[in-house]
């Protein structure tokens, strides 16, 4: 079992949105995490996420945000600021994507379940995502 079984998202593995599926070619069925409010969708290229990886994928992550309906906060900055705190403890962690979302590589300190805060130009959402021992 892994430690993602415990997490409050789910790990999806049907077909991405249409407003999340740019460069993907056909009906793309890849892992992905929505946001507890569907504004931002986390494409797992390394499904599972682990936290120490042998050869093999790393802990890539696309971040592809939901094209708002109104324009964003000029004033808020592009970058995707993700906020960390491991499930059942005060472990908390930073990281950000330059650029605001977009392909980013997310390692984690520990396994276990991770509540991501997740803000970019001006716009909010949380989700939660699982990191094996690995």
């Amino acid at each position: 079992m892994s430690a993602a079984s415990g997490c409050g998202s789910r790990v999806e593995t049907g077909v991405l949105p249409d407003w999340a599926d740019a460069g993907f070619s056909g009906e793309a069925r890849i892992p992905h995490v929505f946001g507890a409010k569907g504004e931002i969708v986390a494409v797992l290229f390394g499904h599972p996420l682990a936290l120490r990886r042998g050869e093999g994928p790393t802990n890539k992550i696309l971040w592809v945000a939901k094209p708002a309906a109104t324009s964003s906060d000029p004033a808020s900055p592009a970058t995707l600021a993700i906020a960390a705190t491991l499930d059942g403890t005060d472990t908390r962690v930073t990281r950000e994507v330059a650029g605001g979302p977009g392909p980013s590589i997310i390692d984690l300190p520990r396994a276990g379940c991770w509540h991501l805060e997740l803000h970019w130009s001006g716009h909010t959402d949380t989700m939660d995502l699982g990191y094996a021992e690995g």
